[in-house]
Formats: structure tokens, C-alpha cells, sequence
């Protein structure tokens, strides 16, 4: 079994700042991409960012210069450090992680989604 916990969502202003933390657990072998993903109601989900093992990183235009993901490979946790943070970036934020089980097998696993709730 594997699993991904989340924390750091909440409730504030427009304009503020939130960290996100995301740390696989479990049956893993090893962890490849890691990712943020966010779903506001009545929206498909989205990605907002991804970062490789190696430390290579992509983001949404929406959220360029504002958001960082960063990992660290020895706790297997992603992060995504929110700044700017502007209301519609309310959403439940969803970390993504595939991982290379210890019976040699990758899937993608998800978290269980944290809400970050931004007000004007």
C-alpha cells in the first residue's frame, strides 16, 4: 500500500502566501514525477504543477511566477510553495505522485485533496 498525505491548505487573503506539503508513504520503491493538480467546483481538475525526480519543473500559465514546487527525494515530499495568491485559485488542491511500488510496478497515486480557499 502506498499513500500520499496532505497539508498546509486553509483559508486567506488575497494577496498571501500558503504552503502546500505532500509526503508519500509505504510500499515504494522509488518516486518518479510528483504534482499539483486543483479542482474549483463545477471545473474539470488541472494541473498546476509538476516536478521530476531529477528537479526538472513545469506550472500552468495561470499560476507562472507566483507558485513553486519543490521536492525532497530523501522524505519523498512534494511541495508547492502559493504566493500572490489570487481568489481564483480556490480550489481542492490534489497531490500526484507516480511511484515505482516494491513489486517493481508504477502507478499513479493520489492524495486525498487539501482546500485552499482564497477571499477578496
Amino acid at each position: 500500500q502506498v499513500h500520499l498525505v496532505e497539508s498546509g491548505g486553509g483559508l486567506v487573503q488575497a494577496g498571501g502566501t500558503l504552503r502546500l506539503s505532500c509526503a508519500a508513504s509505504g510500499s515504494i520503491f522509488s518516486v518518479n514525477d510528483m504534482g499539483w493538480y486543483r479542482q474549483a467546483p463545477g471545473k474539470p481538475r488541472e494541473l498546476v504543477a509538476r516536478i521530476s525526480s531529477g528537479g526538472s519543473t513545469n506550472y500552468a500559465d495561470s499560476v507562472k511566477g507566483r507558485f513553486t514546487i519543490s521536492r525532497d527525494n530523501a522524505k519523498n515530499t512534494v511541495y508547492l510553495q502559493m504566493g500572490s495568491l489570487k481568489p481564483e485559485d480556490t480550489a481542492v488542491y490534489y497531490c500526484n505522485a507516480q511511484i515505482l511500488t516494491i513489486a517493481r510496478i508504477t502507478l499513479p497515486y493520489w492524495g486525498q485533496g487539501t482546500q485552499v480557499t482564497v477571499s477578496s
